[in-house]
């Protein structure tokens, strides 16, 4: 069985001239149960075509607008469904996210990401919005936010403010998806993808582990993304972070190797992607993140929260990639657009 798993499998990454996007069910549980070490040879392998297996992209994220969200996300703290103790914050004023950006400038960060607890940005808050992509990207740092849903013209009003990425996690593959939200569809995700893919921005997708799915649906998850007509140009793999007051607050742990291999089969089916490590890493030793990095991930988030969960402190980030030879990926951003002027900031503000 091993035997044949392994051909199989090393037959789907050797052989094709070009980036899939009709990965089957089965050619994907091919992969997963394929023995560890040779699936993260595959991987490093495939890795190595398309990255330098020695860099990591290195990313910050800030909660601009915290709590009081209508979803019921069964994971998510932020839910009004759920008592956890967040406190609840508005939309961050822009001059405080700016210094947080600057902030993530001089702890060498590329990459600001920006959160909000919305099912949907109100119009009235995309002034604001608006202002900080347009300030963050005038730092020289890459911009990415998650708002929730978008419409099409919202998407394409963040697009004409210079908004690199857009997040949207599908969260869980398409089977499992009703076990863990009911407020919004599966299809109502895809749309969302698609109205910031055709507005020209990056997409950012990708979803969480370890919430009671199994491997069939960690596979549908990962199918779903590598069949969309453009891979996602960032995929966050997220571990569950269990708090008290969510529904999976008691939800028994993954095991660290199916996490492992998670990462291992999201660098074979999207080879281009960057594949982030995410939610869950205040729980992984030196040694997991060390296997993550070999099975294809290539990008993290930096600093000490995570929205509203826990972070590695990010002078241990930096501390491991010097024992393991790892850099913090450099990007080539093209020039930043003009600071815009202090009224326009008043402006957006009102």
């Amino acid at each position: 069985m091993h035997s044949f798993a392994t051909k199989t499998a090393s037959q789907a990454v050797t052989t094709r001239e070009e980036i899939r996007h009709n990965w089957s069910r089965q050619e994907i549980a091919v992969l997963f149960a394929m023995p560890f070490n040779d699936l993260l040879f595959e991987a490093q392998t495939v890795h190595r075509r398309y990255f330098d297996p020695n860099q990591v992209q290195v990313s910050t994220l800030l909660s601009i607008k915290t709590g009081a969200c209508p979803e019921d996300c069964a994971y998510c703290p932020q839910s009004t469904r759920y008592d956890t103790g967040l406190e609840v914050e508005k939309l961050m004023e822009i001059e405080r996210v700016l210094e947080q950006a600057r902030a993530a400038v001089a702890s060498g960060a590329t990459r600001f990401c920006m959160g909000a607890a919305w099912r949907s940005p109100k119009q009235r808050d995309m002034p604001q919005v608006v202002a900080m992509v347009k300030g963050v990207r005038a730092l020289g740092l890459e911009s990415c936010m998650t708002l929730g849903m978008l419409t099409q013209a919202q998407a394409e009003e963040l697009a004409e403010a210079g908004l690199d990425y857009y997040n949207h996690n599908l969260d869980t593959s398409p089977e499992f998806y009703g076990d863990i939200i009911t407020t919004r569809t599966y299809q109502d995700r895809l749309e969302t993808l698609d109205h910031v893919r055709s507005s020209g921005m990056k997409v950012c997708s990708g979803g969480i582990v370890g919430m009671g799915e199994q491997q069939v649906d960690r596979a549908g998850l990962l199918q779903q993304l590598a069949n969309l007509p453009e891979h996602p140009e960032s995929v966050p793999i997220n571990m569950l972070v269990r708090v008290k007051g969510t529904p999976l607050e008691n939800e028994d742990d993954l095991d660290p190797f199916e996490f492992i291999r998670t990462i291992a089969v999201a660098r074979i089916l999207m080879p281009a992607s960057h594949v982030r490590l995410s939610a869950g890493r205040e729980e992984m030793n030196e040694q997991m993140h060390a296997l993550a990095y070999f099975a294809g991930a290539n990008s993290i988030f930096y600093g000490e929260k995570l929205l509203t969960t826990p972070n590695p402190r990010a002078n241990a980030d930096m501390a491991l990639f010097e024992r393991l030879g790892i850099e913090p990926e450099r990007r080539h951003v093209e020039k930043a657009p003009a600071m815009p002027s202090p009224h326009f900031y008043d402006a957006a503000a009102r």
